[in-house]
């Protein structure tokens, strides 16, 4: 069947006939297994209420992970009803990869798709999932981490994507998920390694990860992980990511009833961000008038738009306190206090290569067209956070139905403080085809004193149970969780002036700082989760699941609105999702390989809708979206030295009430592929070769609706290749080689909402790694 009528399938299926096609796609590895295998199969062993296989082959090198670190999550994957994915940190270093954006290459349809609005270019982790913006739905050992920033990885031990609404498990979340980064920490064992990362383009990185126990304090152990990079951006002229970080671990009662752990994180970033670069002469792109001339010329797509001016300065701080207590063998405690805050200080000159703003002396010379610089952003943002979560595990049973109890409160307060700017002057044109960062021209800039504040307090209370029944054959999971929410938001502006954005004075002078919003919103927050799995065999699990997961006003951003057209206006219902899914997890080769089929709807609602006015004229909540789609994934080892980790996705998203979102006029959702893909396959060969390599393929996006005209509506799918060597030089010494897009395609990976701009995709770059332990 070809792609596009197995879409059209998905589209006009119902859940119960994607019930059917998940169990279906699963069923040929059942079979594979015989019933002499299953009754064969060795008996498992029950921990403190965690199971384990005697057959199963721990996988020691991190390819293949069966638990997410949250006590919330009382199951291994195979048994846990959703479509959750955990990345290593043997698989992301294997691949080179330095940052969240980069490790979620391996999680087919998920990545930075959007590259902004008009003036406004994305910056840090732009994440799309399952239709929707996953931005603000990133954790760090699941506590919000706030920020529009890049995350680097050298502190990360894995990183979790739980797809569909994780409200319950998190509070407020994106209706697609949510994705959380776990943080290293101080271990028993003493070890020392170090990277050295040198590639094409100037890339330069270390990083060094040390654990020591402290001989003077029994039981206890201090790790230190830090981070040293200068990296210019393959294929971006003057771009660059330059950042230090250091992450210390002190953990206390190691071995004992009772461990403490108290970790620290500082990262400082000196960046300069990249405005993308114009669709002027690519795919899709009609000339505006008089712009006729530059049909069959794209810019060269190096070409850096900005100027010395622009930066990305981010420095981010974070204290965490984890205390563990076991009250008995099968009841635990565990209480997480945070404190974090991060800063960002940006410009960006952004750019729309209109008729209006490119301008020429000769039509028939390129070298004499130039554009506006016309949009510079600027952006100084704080974001705080200050919680306290205490959570309770306890494994029971009530007669032949054995429990896995995990209950808590969290309290939690965020705030975000954005400084506003003026500005004076202006920055220079640019060449469109040879532009000049040096030219700055006149532009100025100042903070002028006015600000907007958000802060959102939370009082939250969860509790999830997974009771067995049959032996173990069926597992009953539900969850529920209610969050008391409260949000303040205040702004003012400077008056006067004129354009978008202008602030009427009054009587006040011109200049006065007036203010324009103050509003608050609170309310209860209900979301819960129930799913069954059931294992004809030990090695397999066929699961169904349902959750609601619910995103109040403001909810993303700390931002409310008093426009009727907003969602975050405080008079809004929260906006819903509800999530049907229905799948296969096979544990296959003794445990090796976990093979995994899902089917799965999402459908969001109380979205705003243009079309359907109340009695005041005003629009209504009647908007909604739906996702379906089934995702195929494999992850572990095929044989010992071979490793595997794959996906596949296929979605087809739809507005079901509401106007089109997307330029072209179709009911997509937009940045949203149709299909994806991610393959990463490694072999090690027995004189300490291995080999390897993989692929990404993405289906191509719709861009969103707005007034700009000529610019491309849609971006074309692309597949690129990648590949690795590596060697053991001796025990504690190898060398690595990472190349990038072999076959230098040149593709679009993001689009802006108006066209204007593109992501361009990383071209053929190499990069070469030094790793050593001690």
């Amino acid at each position: 069947m070809s792609i596009s009528r197995l879409r059209a399938s998905i589209a006009s299926a119902s859940p119960a006939y994607l019930a059917l096609g998940a169990f279906g796609m699963a069923a040929s590895p059942v079979h594979a297994q015989s019933a002499q295998d299953a009754a064969t199969a060795s008996p498992s062993t029950n921990l403190g209420g965690m199971t384990v296989s005697s057959t199963a082959l721990e996988d020691e090198d991190g390819v293949k992970i069966d638990r997410v670190a949250s006590p919330k999550f009382t199951q291994p994957l195979q048994d846990t009803p959703q479509t959750i994915q955990i990345i290593g940190e043997e698989t992301f270093h294997a691949q080179g990869a330095t940052t969240l954006t980069e490790a979620l290459r391996n999680s087919p349809g998920v990545g930075t798709f959007y590259a902004g609005e008009n003036g406004n270019t994305t910056s840090g982790d732009a994440l799309y999932m399952r239709g929707f913006d996953t931005s603000s739905s990133i954790f760090v050992d699941g506590i919000r981490d706030l920020g529009a920033i890049s995350r680097d990885i050298f502190n990360t031990e894995q990183v979790e994507v739980a797809k569909g609404p994780a409200g319950t498990d998190n509070g407020r979340t994106a209706p697609s998920g949510a994705i959380n980064m776990v943080s290293k920490r101080a271990g028993p064992e003493a070890a020392a390694l170090a990277s050295v990362m040198i590639g094409t383009d100037g890339q330069k990185r270390a990083t060094m990860d040390v654990n020591q126990p402290l001989g003077a304090i029994p039981n206890a152990a201090v790790r230190l992980n830090a981070v040293w990079q200068d990296s210019d951006v393959p294929g971006r002229d003057h771009v660059n990511n330059s950042r230090v970080g250091v992450a210390p671990s002190f953990a206390f009662g190691l071995g004992t009833a009772t461990r403490a752990y108290l970790n620290f994180l500082y990262v400082n970033q000196d960046n300069v961000p990249d405005g993308y670069v114009p669709t002027v002469g690519i795919s899709g792109w009609e000339p505006q008038s008089g712009l006729e001339q530059l049909v069959g010329h794209p810019v060269d797509p190096s070409n850096f738009y900005g100027t010395r001016l622009d930066h990305d300065d981010v420095t981010a701080k974070m204290a965490t306190f984890i205390l563990e207590h076991d009250l008995a063998d099968n009841l635990k405690l565990t209480n997480t206090a945070r404190w974090g805050k991060t800063h960002q200080d940006y410009l960006l000159t952004a750019f729309m290569t209109t008729n209006s703003n490119i301008t020429y002396t000769d039509a028939d010379d390129l070298s004499t067209y130039t554009t506006a610089r016309s949009n510079p952003t600027t952006r100084n943002v704080s974001n705080r956070i200050i919680t306290d979560q205490l959570n309770l595990r306890w494994d029971f049973a009530t007669g032949p139905v054995e429990h896995a109890l995990s209950t808590g409160i969290e309290i939690t307060g965020e705030k975000q403080v954005q400084l506003a700017y003026s500005s004076s002057g202006s920055l220079a044109v640019a060449s469109l085809y040879d532009p000049d960062w040096n030219d700055v021209g006149t532009y100025a800039y100042w903070l002028n004193g006015a600000q907007n504040r958000g802060k959102t307090d939370t009082q939250s209370f969860y509790a999830f149970d997974t009771a067995k029944f049959l032996d173990g054959a069926l597992l009953v999971t539900g969850g529920i969780r209610v969050d008391h929410y409260k949000t303040s938001y205040f702004a003012n502006a400077v008056c006067g002036g004129t354009g978008r954005g202008a602030v009427a004075c009054g009587d006040n002078p011109t200049g006065t700082i007036i203010e324009t919003a103050n509003l608050s919103d609170k309310g209860t927050l209900f979301n819960w989760k129930l799913g069954a799995v059931f294992k004809p065999i030990e090695s397999l699990s066929l699961y169904a699941n349902y959750a609601l997961s619910q995103q109040p006003p403001g909810g993303d951003n700390f931002t409310l609105s008093s426009s009727s057209s907003s969602a975050a206006n405080p008079n809004m219902k929260p906006q819903k999702a509800d999530t049907f899914e229905v799948g296969a997890k096979w544990n296959a080769f003794d445990g090796r390989l976990a093979v995994n089929a899902a089917a799965y709807q999402t459908t969001v609602s109380n979205e705003i809708n243009s079309q359907v006015l109340d009695d005041a004229g005003n629009p209504t909540q009647t908007g909604k979206r739906r996702v379906r789609g089934i995702e195929l994934s494999t992850v572990g080892h095929i044989t010992e030295p071979w490793s595997i980790s794959a996906g596949y996705t296929i979605q087809d998203s739809k507005v079901l009430e509401g106007p089109v979102v997307t330029s072209d006029g179709t009911e997509n959702l937009t940045y949203t592929p149709g299909d994806a893909a991610t393959l990463w396959t490694t072999y090690l060969l027995p004189m300490g070769l291995e080999l390897g390599g993989g692929l990404k393929y993405s289906d191509g996006l719709h861009r969103g609706t707005d007034g700009a005209a000529g610019t491309p509506k849609t971006t074309k799918g692309y597949v690129v290749f990648d590949a690795t060597a590596s060697y053991a030089l001796t025990p504690y010494a190898k060398l690595r080689v990472n190349a990038y897009n072999l076959f230098d395609k040149n593709y679009v990976v993001g689009i802006n909402k108006s066209g204007y701009r593109y992501n361009r995709g990383t071209p053929q770059t190499f990069l070469f790694s030094a790793d050593f332990s001690f």
